[in-house]
């Protein structure tokens, strides 16, 4: 009887490991999944929030059956690692719920389930810590579907942030360097090299922020960043965009409009621009908008459409490497769905991705062979480029179990100096 107690308990603790280890990873998105979205403004979708601010999640299941989806919220370090908390330290109520709030679209030719995710709700009632979170939405049958991360501040800091060119001559007209400092006066920083933690944010891109700077200089309780290479990000160029608010017709940078099983909006073919000289053009750092002309509810009533996508490279890309069309419309995702494929009759990588009504910015990412990215190499890198830079800052006290995030600061390069 012993014996098969433990067997039992054995099992039941393994299972449990195995799921803590299976939701420690972020899960991108299945291709029926789309337009996840958090409640932040599209100029700026790094989805930080003031503890005890309400956080709302949504997205759409285009497979449009009323699917159950569930949600689990995990505690990590600043490095996205599991934090040392168990849940009833971070959250108050219970997660592993049912998304109780979902309308399926109407009018539309694709059908669709949007759903909507708010906390606090009736079972999660609040989240009591501040620092990096991830949310896990798993189906019926206990498969872990997708994942996306948000960070809560409790704001006990000031963080000031530069934009300034780079000091390497090398670099000079090619990167961007983030200059900034933390000071606080409610937290006396001890052994802030160990203690002290930031991660850096490009535009909405959480895949390449820079994280495990120590400060360089300290006058009193305030620590300085005043880095050059370390702190240095490619400058990339101006996204390019595209609106089909009125799908029926041709808008920005849509060539021609048909409709088929459902309409479909071809683009403009783009050129690469890593040998033309910068243009400045207003865009919203890779983020997107849902947006209508018409309806009254876009949540449900916006039309999905093939969106065509078509690149001129002007030139022979490295052997094996990939090119993506990447934005925060797919969260930065590399995925089968924006990989383009070379079209030997056309010369030109082309990719058709199912896309939202709206307003997206995006760019084209090539990767090597070796799953690395070649910033620049279909954009090109340029120093003038407007870049909206984030810093969060990290403290875990002395004997503490996890990192607090207790300053936010960001930057733009609009105003970038020497």
């Amino acid at each position: 009887m012993r014996s098969f107690i433990f067997m039992f308990i054995t099992m039941v603790f393994c299972s449990a490991f195995a799921e803590a280890q299976e939701l420690s990873d972020l899960v991108n998105d299945p291709d029926y999944v789309k337009t996840v979205t958090f409640n932040k403004p599209p100029e700026n979708m790094v989805p930080v929030y003031k503890l005890g601010e309400t956080i709302n999640i949504s997205f759409d299941d285009i497979i449009g059956d009323e699917a159950d989806y569930f949600y689990q919220i995990e505690h990590y370090d600043y490095d996205w690692k599991p934090s040392a908390l168990f849940k009833n330290e971070f959250l108050r109520g219970v997660d592993d719920r049912r998304i109780l709030n979902y309308r399926n679209s109407f009018t539309t030719l694709q059908s669709y389930s949007h759903y909507e995710l708010t906390i606090p709700n009736q079972f999660t009632t609040a989240l009591t810590v501040s620092g990096n979170y991830m949310i896990h939405f798993y189906n019926d049958d206990r498969e872990l579907i997708f994942s996306r991360k948000f960070m809560l501040l409790d704001d006990k800091s000031l963080v000031g942030v530069a934009i300034r060119r780079a000091r390497d001559l090398k670099f000079v007209s090619v990167k961007q360097r983030v200059e900034f400092f933390v000071d606080s006066e409610q937290i006396n920083f001890i052994n802030p090299k160990e203690n002290l933690k930031v991660a850096i944010i490009q535009n909405s891109d959480l895949n390449t922020a820079i994280y495990n700077i120590q400060p360089q200089f300290n006058l009193g309780n305030k620590q300085l960043y005043d880095y050059d290479g370390p702190t240095s990000f490619w400058a990339g160029n101006e996204y390019l965009n595209f609106e089909n608010r009125d799908f029926r017709s041709p808008n920005v940078n849509i060539d021609y409009v048909r409709r088929n099983e459902l309409y479909e909006s071809f683009l403009f073919i783009d050129a690469s621009r890593l040998y033309q000289e910068y243009t400045y053009f207003p865009d919203i750092n890779g983020n997107f908008l849902v947006t209508t002309t018409t309806n009254e509810d876009n949540d449900i009533q916006a039309e999905y459409l093939k969106v065509h996508f078509k690149l001129d490279s002007l030139a022979v890309l490295p052997e094996n490497s990939s090119v993506f069309v990447t934005g925060n419309y797919n969260g930065h995702q590399y995925q089968d769905e924006n990989l383009m494929t070379f079209n030997p009759q056309t010369n030109l990588y082309e990719v058709t991705m199912l896309l939202k009504q709206g307003f997206y910015n995006y760019r084209y990412t090539v990767i090597d062979e070796n799953g690395i990215e070649l910033p620049g190499l279909i954009s090109g890198n340029k120093w003038q480029t407007e870049n909206e830079y984030t810093v969060l800052a990290y403290y875990r006290e002395p004997g503490g179990r996890y990192d607090q995030l207790i300053g936010y600061g960001s930057g733009n390069s609009a105003n970038i100096s020497n």
